[in-house]
C-alpha cells in the first residue's frame, strides 16, 4: 500500500527509529527530527543492552516503600537523590506511592507483560532486514542475589509465575557453572534462557537507522521547539522553520515532556538518571549479562568491554554527573568480579519514567493527529519495535486484540 500521508517523528532513538520503520512498511512517508545525530550519547547508546521480555514486575510495588530509606542511606545502594531536585520530585513521588499498592503493581505488571511478550518477535521483523554481524547474542540473562533480600525476590518470582513468565530458578552451583568468574557473593538466582543482549546497542540502532534512510526516510538534525496547528494538522516549529505533517509522533524519551507540556497536557514524566562505565578488554569474564539484585546493578559483556550499568538517581535533566554514582558502579563491579583494569567512559543517561511505570503510547488527548510514544523507563531498548508497531497500527486504523487503554495519556487527567 502506498500512502502520501506525511508523518514527522521527534526522536532518533530506538523508539523513534522503530516507529519510522514500521510506518514505512505500511507505505507512510516519514521524516525523523532530532537535535543530535542518531546513536549519540543518549539512552539508546548507553543502556544495558538487555532484550528482557520477562521484565514485567515494575518498581512500583508494596515492598519498595519500606526499602527506599535504606537504599538512600547506603553508599552501595541502587538509589540516590540530587537534593536540589527533591522539591521538584515531590509531586511525582506522591503519585508513585499511590501507585505502589499490590493492585496497581499487578495492573502494571499485566500490561507490561502484554507488550513484553511481543517484544522479541517485533525485533525479529526488523532484524530480518539488516545484517546483524554477531551484534545480538542469545545466551540468556542471569539475576543473582544473596539471602538478605529474599522477600523482594520472592515477590518478583511469584508475580512472574502468575503471569506465566518462563523462569528458571538456579542455585549457587548452577550459577557457578554459568558464570565461573563471579566471586561467591550469591546464594541463588533466576536465569531467563530466552533473553538476549546487544554487543553494541549504538551499532544496532545505526543499522536500523540506515535501513530507514535506504527505504526513503528523511532525517533532519534540528531541535523542534513546539508543535502548532493549521486546522488540525500539526506543524513542527524551530527557531527559523516550519515543517508540515498529517500526523506526528513524540518519541524523544525523557525530553518528551518539554513538548507535551506545551500541548497543554500534564503528563507526569520524570527521569531516572542511569550511569555506565566500561572495563576494556574484560568482556571474556562473563558470557551473558548478570544483575546483582541486592545492589541493583548489572554487567553486560559488550564490544566496548564489560559495561557496568545501574543505579537510579532522581535529579532531573540538568544536574551534572555524580562522581559518587560512578564510584559506586566501579566498587560494585569489583565486588562481583575482583580485580579489574582502570575504568573508562563515564556515562550518564536519562530513563523516561512515569509514576505507574507504564509507557504512554497513543494519541494526545487534545490533538488527534499527535501521538505519544515515551515513558518506557528501564525497558525502552526492549520495547522499541513493539511500541513502533503498536503506534503504526493506531495510525493505520488497524484492529488489534491488545488492550491499549492502559497506555493512554488520559489516565493522568
Amino acid at each position: 500500500m502506498k500512502s502520501n500521508i506525511k508523518i514527522g517523528i521527534i526522536g532518533a532513538g530506538i523508539q523513534g527509529v522503530s516507529n519510522a520503520l514500521f510506518l514505512q512498511k505500511k507505505g507512510f512517508d516519514v521524516t525523523i527530527f532530532d537535535r543530535d545525530n542518531p546513536g549519540s550519547q543518549t539512552a539508546s547508546y548507553g543502556n544495558a543492552g538487555h532484550f528482557s521480555p520477562y521484565a514485567s514486575v515494575p518498581l512500583n510495588r508494596p515492598d519498595i516503600l519500606t526499602d527506599i530509606p535504606a537504599m538512600l542511606l547506603s553508599s552501595t545502594g541502587p538509589l540516590a537523590l540530587k537534593w536540589n531536585y527533591v522539591p521538584k520530585m515531590i509531586p511525582w513521588f506522591l503519585k508513585f506511592i499511590k501507585n505502589s499498592t499490590t493492585k496497581k503493581m499487578m495492573h502494571t505488571a499485566k500490561n507490561m507483560h502484554q507488550i513484553l511478550d511481543l517484544a522479541l518477535p517485533a525485533y525479529d521483523e526488523l532484524f530480518d532486514e539488516i545484517e546483524l554481524e554477531g551484534l545480538v547474542e542469545n545466551k540468556g540473562i542471569l539475576y543473582i542475589w544473596n539471602n538478605n533480600d529474599l522477600k523482594s525476590r520472592q515477590l518478583e518470582i511469584d508475580v512472574r509465575t502468575e503471569l506465566g513468565v518462563e523462569q528458571q530458578l538456579v542455585n549457587k552451583y548452577e550459577i557457578h557453572d554459568l558464570e565461573p568468574h563471579i566471586k561467591p557473593i550469591y546464594h541463588a538466582g533466576v536465569y531467563y534462557p530466552y533473553a538476549r543482549h546487544a554487543r553494541n546497542p549504538k551499532k544496532i540502532l545505526l543499522k536500523l537507522f540506515e535501513l530507514f534512510l535506504r527505504k526513503g526516510g528523511k532525517f533532519k538534525k534540528v531541535n523542534i521547539q513546539n508543535i502548532i496547528f493549521d486546522d488540525e494538522k500539526p506543524i513542527f516549529k524551530t527557531d527559523t522553520q516550519r515543517y508540515f505533517f498529517d500526523k506526528v509522533i513524540i518519541a524523544c524519551g525523557a525530553f518528551s515532556k518539554k513538548i507535551s507540556d506545551k500541548l497543554d497536557e500534564n503528563i507526569p514524566l520524570d527521569t531516572e538518571r542511569g550511569y555506565h562505565v566500561h572495563f576494556k578488554n574484560s568482556d571474556h569474564l562473563l558470557t551473558r549479562p548478570v544483575i546483582f539484585s541486592n545492589r541493583g546493578f548489572g554487567i553486560t559483556p559488550m564490544e566496548q568491554g564489560l559495561r557496568v550499568v545501574g543505579t537510579v538517581e532522581f535529579g532531573g535533566l540538568n544536574n551534572p554527573l555524580s562522581k559518587s554514582r560512578v564510584k559506586n558502579l566501579i566498587n560494585n563491579a569489583k565486588y562481583m568480579l575482583g580485580d579489574l583494569p582502570e575504568h573508562e567512559d563515564e556515562w550518564l543517561g536519562f530513563r523516561p519514567t512515569l509514576p505507574d511505570f507504564l509507557p504512554v503510547m497513543g494519541p494526545s488527548k487534545k490533538y488527534k493527529n499527535v501521538y505519544y510514544c515515551f515513558g518506557h523507563h528501564h525497558l525502552g531498548w526492549t520495547l522499541g519495535p513493539i511500541s513502533g508497531k503498536i503506534i503504526t497500527g493506531m495510525i493505520a486504523n488497524e484492529n488489534t486484540n491488545l488492550d491499549l487503554k492502559p497506555y493512554s495519556s488520559s489516565r493522568f487527567n
